[in-house]
């Protein structure tokens, strides 16, 4: 085996129930269910609708007030929501046809409905379908679509796009430069693209480093992060960068003047990318304002970075320069980074927030801050949690792997039966048809495709057991 492969692999059984975005479907999707903002929080509802909390200034609840809230509201008219993203002060969802809903603050036409008027309830972005993958920024929105092309729109005064130009939008335009895109994430001023083929991507403000390509030039377009291959996940916030390889290593570029990175000091912007200490068999990662969070292969949360407000969950506002374990939060499968607190969805399917809560971003009835995890106050259940059970029954290993890997779905609840078998790509394109036995190991092959992010896919009578598989070469 390919030494590359062998920290997560050897403890994938162990991770099972987390890993990168593993849920339950009813279909090819996946999803992002939790979102951070400035001062307010999303949350994607297992009946596919959303719920808002905290700042409200500019109608970023969407419940058609500009009323702030400290519990969650329902955003007015979404239904069949798969994914939702936040910006400083706007927000989006994405609906299962294809189409982007947005929401805010709209001064550079980050609402992509072709005015600059502020919306407090969802208004449909212009022209987009076919989207699959939704990022939110200070004052630009972004979507990747189901051919691979990336779409921009809103402020793009330093570049943010990469299309070539500094000219802001109100409708979205394509990245001509840009093709093969599996995720995006974006920070205050610059937008980060992962490629198929694992490599790293930046364009806009690169004052303190934060494209990653080894100098300190703002670019109006893409241009490829410095020494970084192998890559399966990216995030990014304020002026840092952060990208999680096959082999669970984290690496981050940018700033780092709250020791964000994880590299022991509290100095210094990096403008190639640099290694958090200590960090082995990392599966998640998040970068908030000025702090950062990751999930271990054995479900642990660790934090860095500025604890002024008691981002970080440990109770403590002491910030460290290093990755420490939060012992106060566990089971949880997704993160989120707001400006000064954090968000995190259990394995329960509960949301629970600390740190700063002056806008009742913290979604638990006050306006109190918090050093520790408090839980969002009447929340429905949120999507990808609801049969944790029955996603454990699934196991796909080696995960990464080079293309071969071998499939069990245990005969715990599917005694001896043939059940189908799909594998998509990140452009949602079926790449392998076939059948498997369940309580046996099934060899699967789509070395034949490349490298790049797959989702496995099998039907049961219990409804679509999805995996994330990632190919490296």
């Amino acid at each position: 085996m390919n030494k590359k492969l062998q920290s997560l692999s050897s403890g994938f059984s162990a991770i099972i129930f987390i890993l990168l975005i593993n849920l339950i479907s009813t279909g090819n999707s996946w999803s992002q269910s939790i979102a951070g903002g400035s001062y307010h929080s999303l949350a994607l509802c297992t009946n596919n609708s959303v719920r808002s909390w905290g700042d409200n200034s500019y109608g970023q609840l969407g419940n058609g007030t500009t009323t702030s809230s400290n519990v969650p509201v329902q955003v007015s008219t979404l239904t069949d929501v798969k994914a939702v993203a936040a910006g400083v002060f706007h927000s989006l969802a994405l609906k299962n046809d294809g189409s982007v809903w947005a929401w805010g603050f709209n001064l550079y036409g980050q609402l992509g409905n072709g005015t600059n008027s502020n919306s407090n309830v969802p208004v449909h972005v212009n022209s987009l379908t076919g989207i699959v993958a939704i990022a939110a920024a200070n004052g630009h929105s972004l979507a990747i679509r189901n051919d691979g092309t990336v779409w921009a729109w809103g402020s793009n005064d330093i570049g943010q796009f990469g299309n070539g130009s500094t000219t802001n939008t109100n409708t979205p335009v394509q990245v001509t430069a840009l093709s093969e895109v599996s995720a995006i994430a974006a920070g205050t001023n610059h937008s980060i693209f992962l490629k198929n083929n694992g490599t790293v991507w930046c364009t806009g403000d690169n004052n303190y480093g934060q494209l990653g390509n080894g100098n300190n030039t703002n670019s109006n377009v893409p241009v490829q992060v410095s020494g970084l291959d192998n890559v399966i996940a990216i995030s990014g916030d304020v002026a840092h960068s952060m990208a999680l390889k096959s082999d669970g290593t984290v690496w981050g570029w940018g700033d780092n003047n709250e020791g964000q990175m994880g590299t022991g000091v509290f100095a210094n912007a990096y403008n190639v990318p640099v290694q958090a200490l200590s960090l082995t068999g990392i599966v998640a990662i998040e970068a908030g304002g000025k702090h950062a969070m990751v999930l271990k292969n054995n479900g642990t949360y660790w934090a860095c970075g500025t604890n002024d407000w008691g981002e970080l969950g440990n109770g403590t506002t002491t910030s460290t320069s290093t990755f420490v374990q939060v012992n106060t939060i566990s089971t949880v499968i997704s993160m989120q980074g707001n400006q000064i607190s954090s968000t995190v969805l259990k394995n329960d399917g509960t949301v629970w927030t600390w740190g700063d809560n002056s806008y009742g971003q913290l979604g638990n009835g006050n306006n109190t801050s918090a050093t520790s995890p408090v839980q969002v106050s009447g929340l429905c259940s949120v999507i990808g949690t609801n049969d944790i059970s029955l996603q454990e029954m699934m196991q796909v290993f080696p995960n990464p792997n080079m293309g071969k890997f071998q499939l069990v779905l245990e005969s715990v609840l599917f005694p001896d039966k043939i059940m189908d078998i799909s594998v998509f790509n990140i452009l949602q394109k079926e790449v392998y048809k076939g059948v498997i036995r369940t309580g046996i190991k099934n060899e699967i092959d789509i070395g034949a495709f490349g490298a790049g992010i797959y989702f496995v896919n099998v039907k049961t009578d219990r409804g679509i057991i999805t995996k994330k598989l990632v190919v490296c070469r």
